[in-house]
């Protein structure tokens, strides 16, 4: 059975919407590129999917390499199929489809990001590893990941600094 990884990127000060503070270059750079070659699918929400298939399908190189052929699982109330960037519309409710992509899809799941969707899948028991990249940078106003109603117990199992200044902590649902 694969797991169910949720990867973000933020600040210290826990700011998750990506702007001039993101560290592109570096060995946590490298690191995310060999998860996301490991990995056997992505699932994403659909605010994600829009925002990534429009950036990505466009793109080459290193990570578009990477990312565009990977199957990518959506979750939408409102998207309709055919979905394009190799999509597929999550079909009825969530947590029995993506306990069978876990079973299904041979290597990791990957999610980024805190929205809705990885709410959903921690509140269902689904997400096996959080993993924060947190950037060397205090930004103050932004998007954060969790509000004051997200409650849950994590249990750290890695924590490493990369010569950028990142530090990628890595902790499963305790």
């Amino acid at each position: 059975m694969g797991r169910l990884i949720v990867s973000t990127a933020m600040t210290v000060d826990a700011v998750m919407s990506v702007e001039e503070w993101f560290v592109g270059e570096g060995g946590h750079d490298e690191h995310a590129r060999a998860q996301l070659a490991r990995a056997g699918a992505i699932v994403l929400g659909r605010k994600n999917y829009e925002g990534l298939a429009g950036f990505w399908s466009k793109e080459t190189g290193a990570w578009a390499d990477l990312i565009n052929p990977l199957p990518k699982h959506v979750a939408s109330r409102t998207l309709e199929p055919p979905l394009t960037w190799n999509a597929t519309l999550i079909e009825g409710e969530l947590a029995p489809a993506v306990r069978r992509l876990k079973e299904e899809v041979e290597g990791d799941l990957l999610t980024y990001g805190c929205g809705e969707l990885t709410r959903n899948l921690l509140a269902e028991g689904l997400v096996d590893v959080l993993q924060f990249g947190l950037h060397p940078a205090l930004w103050g106003s932004g998007q954060r990941p969790f509000d004051e109603t997200d409650r849950f117990r994590l249990r750290l199992i890695e924590a490493e600094a990369f010569d950028s200044g990142v530090v990628l902590l890595r902790y499963a649902p305790a």
